[in-house]
């Protein structure tokens, strides 16, 4: 059985959200509050957002089998619980044989639609997810943390994917 092309992507978009909230569980109430200039707003509703959305877009892509959540009341716990979730239904979606092109239609509260094709929300999926992680990343580094190691290549080093060869001495 071949593995869809995206499994690595979003593997690695889950991954890395999950990583970031484990540092963040350690924050105090004060740091989680902390803004900083060019980015969304405060850790705690950044990745509310981050994963609420995350949730949103597999809800319109699913076609309603991955329910929404609330995540306006999420303590940084109950977002861990929703993104593990997430991180099961992106790899049971992209293991189907999925058309790039079907368009998907998103009905918002309000009464409006975005319709696109599922390659251009899979590609703001990952897209949205990376851009917040890195604005909480921002904050984390302002605050004197260190944000955890979250890219793609460590991402391929944690999962024994990466061969780093030295050069010949």
């Amino acid at each position: 059985m071949s593995r869809s092309l995206l499994a690595d992507a979003f593997a690695h978009h889950a991954w890395a959200t999950l990583r970031l909230i484990d540092t963040c569980l350690g924050l105090t109430p004060e740091q989680l509050d902390v803004e900083v200039p060019g980015t969304f707003g405060p850790i705690l509703p950044t990745m509310r957002h981050l994963v609420g959305a995350d949730a949103g877009y597999l809800f319109a892509m699913t076609g309603g089998r991955r329910p929404l959540i609330d995540d306006g009341a999420m303590g940084l716990p109950e977002l861990r619980a929703a993104m593990e979730r997430n991180a099961v239904e992106w790899g049971t979606f992209l293991a189907q044989d999925l058309d790039p092109e079907a368009i998907v239609v998103r009905r918002r509260t309000d009464g409006s639609e975005s319709h696109a094709p599922l390659g251009i929300r899979l590609a703001q999926t990952v897209h949205h997810g990376t851009d917040h992680r890195s604005q909480v990343c921002t904050i984390l580094t302002t605050l004197g943390v260190e944000p955890p190691a979250i890219d793609a290549w460590d991402f391929a080093d944690h999962e024994g994917r990466l061969l780093e060869i030295p050069p010949a001495s």
